[in-house]
């Protein structure tokens, strides 16, 4: 399997737990678990891919720490200015933001991991 392909897996079923979890919230919390969640993942994928296509270059550790560093930025933006501007209570749409970032982190890892493991050579 590619590298492109293994991330895809991985971004598929990160993105499937989060439809399930949206689907199995309260209904009145649904909104913000689906904004934490769409979040997420169009934040992440890129930045993901991104440091995934830099492992070995002279500018991976500079990709991986902007990455980070807008990640970051994004949940603290969303937790201190976006959830009280709208009035609603941040630990939803922040709890599902972060678990989906966290979770593509370790996707993330993983392809990383299997492809330069060096496995199946």
């Amino acid at each position: 399997m590619t590298l492109g392909r293994r991330y895809l897996a991985g971004v598929a079923a990160v993105a499937t737990a989060g439809v399930l979890l949206v689907a199995a919230v309260p209904r009145e919390i649904r909104g913000q678990v689906l904004w934490g969640v769409a979040t997420g993942l169009v934040l992440q994928v890129p930045l993901g891919w991104l440091a995934l296509r830099s492992i070995g270059t002279d500018h991976f550790m500079v990709s991986w720490v902007a990455g980070m560093l807008v990640r970051l930025a994004t949940v603290g933006v969303a937790g201190l200015v976006l959830a009280p501007a709208l009035g609603g209570s941040a630990g939803p749409m922040l709890g599902a933001m972060v678990g989906v970032l966290v979770a593509l982190l370790l996707v993330e890892g993983f392809t990383a991991a299997r492809e330069h493991s060096g496995e199946g050579e």
